[in-house]
């Protein structure tokens, strides 16, 4: 009897043994299921513009820089992370040969080439084209001037890639891993205006390619891409991508065991801050109002600076938004730069330029109403139609209307890809949107309000703020965080745009998940998640 029981005890452990090794084998291949706030645009990185295309991006391109699963700059395409030379302007890179598109052609250096001289080209009305004005000849190409194979960078061979750099750039190694990605010339070429604008007219280099993208449809797939160098080390071969707008849906969808990742917002937040799936962030990101200065109505130094006043951020951060968001201080987010001397934050140490002061607020709007000779005015504030873009908007409507007398705010709430096309057409009184960086650098929030970026949408002119970011460009070290410093300074005295607060990201993660991790600039990989 004993013997048989002994006998009966290794049946059983082989059996729950071979179990387990199902039960994995059949998580390894079980689909990641995910949610996105609204539709992407494109997965054209050189056309792309908002965040929810750079979600796509992400996931499916790599440029010669990386961020690994620490969220610590490594090689990518390239072979390893290069010092520059000729004092600083010159990059030489080496690429992988093991690097390959999703059709299985390699990654070229001509691929790169194609892709810079294509978004600085003013043919393709690229939207961020500013990023590579560091570039040799940019200028000049960026005028029409001279012709987009004079910019700074060429392939010396099929594996070799040089960039030549006006100036020195602090950030650059960012920049190379988050925007200088390559396209495929070939693909360029077959689809011409099309390509990027779905699934099937793009090719990708990253660990995952887009499938069932339509261009318009709340719903796709990110497959493994074989032919990506590291695909051994893609633990989850598909994630299905779901568009949830409204928060109930995301929450539902989370907590039915629907969706495995999904972000959410406001009192939600607030009365789940315990929850052990529930994780937030700080993002580098900032959100503003945006005033059109080619309507009359809206071309205000005393109106901008009536609005920025009657906000309250504070209750705005703490009681509309409730998410860990914080009140913007100025215009650039917390913990973007640090002072080379000191180590402190600029945003910090520049200090809060944003009161609340309603009286003042009221003082602003009479000179207002006197300069446009209007005691009666309407103005249209246009936003995202997610949950927090609509509360926003909201606040701000309910905080002017009750301040100043004679106004009435109307609010216009659209999905996110209206909502741009819009903005870059500039069919807006009142426009609330945001910037998001993928490197840290004051420059990149200073500088949405240079006359020269194409992102202006306010297409305001403000000279002496012209003149303190091109002085920075001359500079280093702790001369240049001085600049920047007192570019902050200008940009909200002469309101360019009114900051109003630095968003942060709250995310349902099912416990069974692991290996997704956030920082300040870089939003979840899932080529580096896997199935506990």
């Amino acid at each position: 009897m004993k013997h048989k029981l002994v006998v009966l005890s290794m049946a059983l452990l082989m059996s729950v043994t071979l179990s387990a090794c199902g039960s994995s084998s059949a998580s390894h291949h079980k689909a990641l299921n995910v949610t996105l706030p609204d539709e992407p645009a494109t997965v054209d990185p050189n056309t792309s513009y908002d965040t929810n295309s750079a979600s796509l991006i992400n996931q499916t391109m790599e440029g010669l820089y990386k961020y690994n699963g620490d969220n610590k700059l490594v090689a990518g395409m390239a072979t390893k992370v290069v010092k520059p030379t000729n004092g600083g302007k010159t990059y030489t890179f080496t690429l992988r040969k093991d690097a390959k598109w999703s059709n299985g052609k390699p990654v070229t250096a001509n691929d790169f080439v194609t892709s810079f001289r294509r978004t600085v080209d003013p043919k393709t009305k690229a939207q961020f084209a500013s990023i590579y004005d560091s570039f040799k000849n940019f200028a000049g190409v960026q005028s029409g001037k001279l012709s987009p194979d004079k910019l700074g960078v060429k392939a010396l061979n099929a594996h070799k890639l040089q960039i030549q750099l006006s100036r020195p750039v602090p950030y650059f190694n960012g920049l190379v891993a988050t925007k200088y990605l390559p396209v495929n010339a070939a693909a360029v070429k077959k689809y011409g205006k099309k390509f990027g604008t779905n699934a099937e007219t793009s090719v990708y280099n990253g660990p995952y390619k887009l499938v069932g993208w339509t261009g318009s449809n709340s719903s796709w797939h990110y497959v493994k891409n074989p032919y990506y160098y590291n695909a051994k080390g893609v633990k989850i071969a598909k994630v299905n991508v779901t568009v949830a707008k409204d928060q109930n849906t995301s929450v539902n969808l989370f907590k039915g065991g629907k969706v495995d990742v999904t972000s959410v917002t406001g009192q939600y937040v607030r009365q789940n801050k315990n929850d052990p799936e529930m994780h937030t962030h700080l993002t580098g990101r900032l959100n503003y109002l945006y005033f059109n200065s080619k309507r009359e109505k809206t071309n205000s130094m005393n109106l901008r600076k009536a609005m920025s006043l009657v906000i309250n951020r504070k209750t705005l951060t703490d009681s509309v938004l409730q998410d860990g968001s914080k009140p913007a201080l100025s215009a650039v987010p917390r913990n973007d730069q640090t002072n080379p001397a000191t180590g402190k934050d600029m945003a910090e140490q520049v200090g809060n330029l944003l009161p609340y002061n309603v009286d003042q607020a009221k003082t602003y709007w009479k000179a207002y109403q006197k300069e446009t000779g209007k005691k009666n005015v309407t103005l249209n504030l246009l936003t995202d139609d997610t949950d927090e873009d609509k509360h926003v908007g909201e606040y701000i409507q309910a905080a002017a209307q009750k301040a100043f007398d004679g106004l009435k705010v109307t609010v216009t709430s659209i999905p996110h890809a209206q909502h741009v096309a819009r903005e870059f057409a500039g069919t807006f009184d009142m426009n609330l949107t945001g910037w998001s960086t993928n490197w840290l650098d004051s420059s990149d929030f200073t500088g949405l309000a240079a006359s020269s970026n194409q992102v202006n949408f306010t297409h305001l002119k403000d000279a002496k703020l012209d003149a303190l970011l091109n002085q920075s460009n001359n500079l280093s070290g702790q001369a240049r965080y001085d600049k920047l410093a007192e570019a902050d300074k200008q940009l909200v005295q002469n309101m360019d745009y009114v900051p109003l607060y630095q968003p942060a990201q709250a995310n349902l993660i099912s416990k069974k998940v692991g290996g997704l991790k956030y920082s300040l600039i870089q939003d979840a990989q899932y080529q580096y998640a896997y199935w506990k």
